[in-house]
């Protein structure tokens, strides 16, 4: 017989147990709701244990913590991987937030007034759902990829530890971002290595650091201001600036920049200059997709990305997204910048409970 699925009624499910889930978390249990968080991992902060070993925050820990739980880090020092992923399993234990791990959830639907979400045999009914997945679903590898020579070896940025796992030889990163570049210089120190993508710019590392800019940050680059939104459309347009690593820095590791990668010619690498590249191993640091298919609501613009303000989706009251580049300015999808989003949720879902209660019907006497 085919298990019937069990069935959950809640006020609100909270999709996704990273950062944003957890700082939604936090405020959801300030309010005393009846929630619960589902995740697809088999632990918290997984998501951060599985990137490369060598990989840190891209801001400093004093702008890295949660609500109420400072991160437990130097202020100025950039905490490794695993020191985020065990920070955050910390915050879940010590403020209890009820999180079902080894849930990945399958759809999201109306019913019945709210919402049912169904995660592997069981379904959940709750009249608020906050999407708090990110938009780094699905790694990102050009179409033209598959024609290159089956001898080299291809892997995603996600994918990749450190140097010891590659063959012998050259290698070519696509992708000049953040991660590109840091991928590029560690492993440049051991073989030759050639970076491909244009410049995104670097932030210079004072600014970083510096608690003030990080403030404006927060209160002037966001989606109400106009120089907000340009910086936004530029993000879109370029990606986020190198942070720790300036293009003097990658050149003086020993890396080669070359232009974009535009294709492939007789199982090699094509530059867009013509240049043909040979190399062993091609590291594809082209960024991710996002994949929001199994939400099954009208809400979505022609590109894919959910329509909302603030994280709020007009379209489908009780529905919310949270953790999205740019969802409110630039700091919304930094561990450090997700709590003011989700506080943000939590005073829009108080405000419709505190509607609510004014247009009850009063009591008999």
């Amino acid at each position: 017989m085919t298990p019937q699925p069990s069935e959950h009624q809640l006020d609100t499910v909270v999709v996704g147990g990273g950062q944003a889930g957890l700082a939604m978390g936090y405020y959801l249990a300030s309010q005393h709701r009846d929630f619960v968080i589902l995740d697809a991992a088999a632990r918290v902060g997984d998501t951060w244990r599985n990137r490369w070993d060598s990989l840190r925050l891209f801001t400093p820990a004093f702008h890295s913590g949660l609500p109420a739980m400072a991160f437990p880090a130097p202020g100025h020092s950039f905490p490794t991987k695993d020191q985020t992923a065990d920070y955050l399993e910390a915050y879940a234990s010590r403020f209890q937030l009820p999180i079902h791990l080894k849930r990945r959830v399958q759809s999201l639907a109306r019913h019945d007034g709210g919402y049912l979400v169904h995660a592997g045999n069981e379904q959940y009914t709750a009249e608020h759902v906050v999407v708090a997945t990110g938009p780094y679903h699905h790694p990102h590898i050009p179409s033209f990829a598959a024609a290159l020579d089956p001898t080299i070896t291809q892997l995603h940025s996600s994918q990749y530890r450190n140097p010891d796992q590659l063959p012998a030889g050259d290698v070519l990163v696509v992708g000049a971002g953040n991660s590109g570049a840091e991928i590029a210089v560690e492993l440049a120190a051991t073989r030759r290595t050639y970076l491909s993508g244009p410049e995104v710019g670097h932030a210079p590392i004072w600014l970083i650091h510096n608690r003030f800019s990080l403030w404006l940050a927060d209160h002037l680059l966001t989606v109400d201001t106009r120089l907000g939104r340009r910086m936004r459309d530029t993000r879109h347009r370029r990606g986020d600036p190198l942070v720790r690593l300036r293009p003097t820095d990658i050149l003086a590791a020993g890396v080669q920049r070359v232009p974009r990668v535009k294709g492939v010619a007789d199982g090699r690498p094509r530059l867009v200059d013509g240049r043909l590249l040979e190399v062993a191993v091609v590291v594809w640091a082209t960024g991710y997709r996002p994949d929001f298919g199994w939400i099954d609501l009208p809400i979505f613009d022609d590109a894919g990305n959910p329509t909302h303000h603030r994280g709020v989706v007009a379209a489908a009251p009780g529905l919310y997204f949270l953790g999205l580049p740019f969802q409110y300015s630039s700091t919304s999808d930094h561990v450090g910048g997700v709590g003011r989003d989700a506080r943000h949720l939590a005073q829009h879902l108080a405000a419709l409970a505190d509607r609510s209660r004014r247009h009850l019907p009063l009591p008999s006497r």
